[in-house]
């Protein structure tokens, strides 16, 4: 691993997070392409003329969070070296200034091009939501992260914020162009409200739940550099039970999506519900074992990582939809 992040350009990569970035445009993509286009298709309603802004959007949303992924690191240096530092780049393959010009200008950049998209929709207020994302991304950084619980609600947040952002730039879209279009269309822009709000709690919750179990991972770097973090404050113990009380919501909250569809639609065995069944509540069952097994880094470091993969799983919901 240090010899490949030797290479400047993997070393970038690591930097920006380009696994979490990846996930990002997929969230977005997918929801736009195969949920919101199926919604708006069925009912008649054209979109496709939002297509180039809807690119814009994506950039603008990756390259915020980019800069909010380099600046935490910026401000992290000394605890990742304690915590993980054969995966350090700063101050070693990339220099510090490097970090905090790229994070302005991919802040600048971002910012711009969420105000370009907002005042395309004729909402131009809806620039804010990029203006909010940096700074919070920038006081997460300098001041949230080692604090008790606010570092993790805030990037809980702003996951939660991915598919939102898509929601609101679409509705607020089709609105400018079409006439009455939300006088119109209550029961589809309802359809799609319900839809993207089940992915904002999904993203949110496991989202705080990954960040917990990041926490007890790296807790021997964040207590050595003043943190106060959940496993510091209140415990390792006391924190996977919050983990595990969090995962546990997520299942239960599953398990109604599936009692729902039976109790509309009269059938168990759906394409739908039985991805939700095993290719989410299963995956989250064993993340359940791993939670409360672990005992070192290495065992948190690989509950954290499946937990992104069952993020990814979540995204992958969007292709259930758009078949089914």
């Amino acid at each position: 691993m240090t010899d490949f992040l030797n290479n400047k350009f993997f070393a970038f990569l690591k930097l920006i997070r380009i696994e979490n970035l990846v996930i990002v445009i997929l969230t977005q993509t997918f929801l736009h392409y195969l949920v919101f286009q199926k919604i708006f298709t069925e009912a008649n309603i054209p979109s496709n003329i939002y297509i180039k802004l809807f690119g814009l959007i994506v950039i603008s949303t990756v390259l915020i969070a980019a800069a909010g992924y380099i600046i935490n690191d910026y401000f992290d240096v000394k605890t990742d070296m304690i915590n993980h530092p054969e995966t350090v780049v700063l101050d070693k393959t990339i220099k510090r200034r490097w970090a905090i010009i790229l994070h302005i200008t991919f802040t600048a950049l971002g910012v711009l091009l969420g105000m370009y998209t907002a005042l395309k929709t004729g909402y131009l207020r809806l620039a804010l939501f990029h203006i909010l994302t940096a700074t919070a991304l920038w006081f997460y950084s300098t001041h949230f992260k080692k604090q008790l619980l606010v570092g993790n609600i805030v990037v809980s947040l702003l996951t939660a914020s991915v598919p939102f952002i898509t929601f609101v730039f679409e509705i607020a879209y089709l609105q400018k162009t079409i006439p009455e279009f939300a006088a119109n269309h209550i029961p589809v822009i309802l359809t799609a409200s319900k839809i993207t709000l089940i992915f904002c709690v999904f993203a949110f919750i496991t989202s705080l739940a990954r960040e917990i179990i990041k926490d007890m991972e790296d807790v021997a770097g964040d207590k050595a550099t003043g943190g106060k973090t959940m496993p510091i404050t209140w415990g390792i113990q006391t924190s996977k039970t919050v983990c595990f009380f969090l995962i546990s919501i997520t299942i239960i909250l599953l398990l109604v999506v599936i009692y729902n569809t039976i109790k509309y639609k009269g059938e168990l065995v759906t394409m739908p519900n039985m991805y939700i069944l095993f290719g989410l509540v299963c995956p989250l069952i064993t993340l359940l074992y791993m939670v409360v097994s672990a005992n070192n880094p290495k065992q948190f470091k690989h509950a954290s990582v499946f937990l992104k993969f069952i993020m990814f799983l979540g995204i992958g919901y969007c292709w259930i939809f758009y078949f089914s």
